[in-house]
């Protein structure tokens, strides 16, 4: 087939996606319109929000957060409202504390969630205008010193991270030393249960945004054993922290390979993508239903006190399985519990602002906001908590202006953030998308201890400086990036 030809045929795939997801979202939009039990208009203003806020993130000039924090807040709060809006009556999965149902109490929390996402959206503009845009080609390795290390010892690095990523998988699921949901069951010295938080959460990862951006370098086109090695890493992981989030690294490393074909004039295919596709989707929805089943082993003998037979978990899984696509992204609930409070305010905001981690505690939010499902469990064994989100957490004084402003300027440091790991990072677009991916995760997902969230961002600092002194390290043996390659 010919580079045209397949240009032509991807170009037109991707037109016909897109059309089929827009008329999809038309339908559900209109559904919902006639079952939402508030004002019409309010619906429709939330809608039209949402979704610009969805498109933003794929416009020519948007960068990786735009995309990202588009993604997880469109699912959290528009398409979360519209499904339960019309298939379960407005009713919704998780706890929504004193909301009351009624139509006035869905248009308040609608327009505190409009008022959000507009900061964001008002940030990504003004972004685009006045400061950090990528450039529409930047080919060439900019890290001399960690390309040619990595040419003349490809074989032996993928040994090396295929063992590394496969110890600290096990290490940890034997251990206890990071799991979601758990109590740390093991304390090693050195503070060498943060290396493991940091390698498991996106530190792997980011040796998988390095691995796949000097092979498509060398090779000058994707190659797929590299994408199969970076899911597997993901897989691992992701089980071994019990964790259903082996999508969130994953589709990021696959976004930033899309993004970096034409700036980094890699070649591809169709065939390519479609493979990849299909084993990403396989290991995926593998992962997804294999921690639950051992989810539902661990902690409903637990509780019970009881062993659950074979079938029986397979049942607990698939139950558990099945409201996870649409009910576990953080949105719309946390809103909606936090906006009917009788009792906002700043000495509200001030006191989730001191929330501290504890093990062995529920969150704030849990405590004071909700009717959590959470207070009664084996807190000597387990730690579940709910989170309200960004926007419903930057409510809580109750205030629209501070709302707006406070997004805003989450927005433009998260750019800011993004500029940082481009320069210092290499310029290397996989590794950009896979670092605004952790970020908008972590707005989606805000409000636990929220004064701890400096060890995230520290730690995505420190991530990139390793990288950026390896570089300037290795360059002093390897400053010909055309050394013959080692096999």
């Amino acid at each position: 087939m010919s580079p045209n030809l397949e240009e032509i045929l991807s170009r037109n795939i991707i037109n016909m996606l897109l059309l089929i997801f827009w008329g999809a979202v038309l339908i559900l939009s209109v559904l919902a319109f006639a079952s939402y039990p508030g004002q019409g208009y309010i619906y429709i203003l939330f809608t039209i929000i949402s979704n610009l806020l969805l498109y933003f993130g794929f416009r020519n000039n948007a960068i990786f957060f735009d995309t990202f924090i588009g993604i997880f807040l469109w699912l959290g709060f528009w398409f979360k409202l519209s499904v339960r809006v019309v298939f379960a009556d407005g009713v919704f999965h998780e706890a929504v504390g004193f909301f009351g149902g009624t139509g006035t109490a869905f248009d308040h929390a609608l327009l505190v969630a409009s008022c959000g996402l507009s900061g964001f959206l008002l940030a990504s503009y003004v972004r685009e205008k006045l400061s950090f845009n990528y450039s529409s080609k930047t080919e060439g390795v900019t890290q001399k010193g960690l390309f040619g290390f990595y040419k003349n010892y490809r074989k032996i690095i993928w040994i090396g991270f295929a063992a590394l990523f496969l110890v600290v998988a096990f290490t940890n699921a034997y251990l206890g030393i990071y799991q979601r949901g758990s109590i740390t069951r093991t304390i090693l010295p050195f503070g060498l249960n943060g290396v493991y938080k940091w390698l498991l959460l996106f530190g792997l990862a980011s040796v998988s945004a390095l691995i796949l951006r000097f092979e498509f370098a060398i090779k000058k086109q994707t190659y797929l054993p590299a994408m199969i090695l970076v899911f597997l890493e993901s897989l691992i992981s992701n089980v071994s922290m019990l964790s259903r989030g082996m999508i969130l690294n994953s589709g990021a490393l696959i976004y930033g390979v899309l993004a970096a074909l034409k700036p980094h004039a890699i070649k591809s295919s169709i065939r390519f993508f479609l493979v990849s596709g299909v084993i990403f989707a396989a290991l995926f929805l593998g992962s997804v239903f294999g921690v639950n089943y051992l989810r539902s082993g661990s902690y409903v003998d637990d509780q019970h006190a009881n062993q659950l037979q074979t079938a029986k978990k397979l049942q607990t899984a698939q139950n558990m399985t099945n409201p996870l696509f649409i009910d576990r992204w953080v949105g719309m609930e946390g809103v909606m519990a936090v906006s009917s409070y009788p009792y906002l305010g700043w000495d509200l905001w001030k006191n989730a602002l001191e929330e501290s981690y504890n093990e062995n505690e529920t969150s704030f939010y849990d405590n004071n906001l909700i009717e959590s499902p959470y207070i009664d469990t084996d807190k000597s064994a387990h730690h579940f908590i709910s989170l309200p989100g960004i926007i419903a957490f930057f409510f809580y004084p109750g205030s629209f202006i501070f709302l707006f402003v406070s997004m805003f300027s989450l927005g433009a440091a998260a750019a800011l953030f993004e500029a940082f790991v481009f320069r210092l990072g290499g310029r290397n677009l996989i590794l950009c998308a896979l670092i605004a991916q952790v970020i908008a995760f972590r707005f989606a997902s805000f409000g636990y201890v929220p004064k701890q969230s400096y060890l995230l961002f520290g730690t995505i600092l420190l991530n990139v400086i390793i990288i950026f002194i390896g570089d300037k390290f290795l360059s002093r043996f390897y400053k010909n990036t055309d050394t013959d390659q080692t096999l």
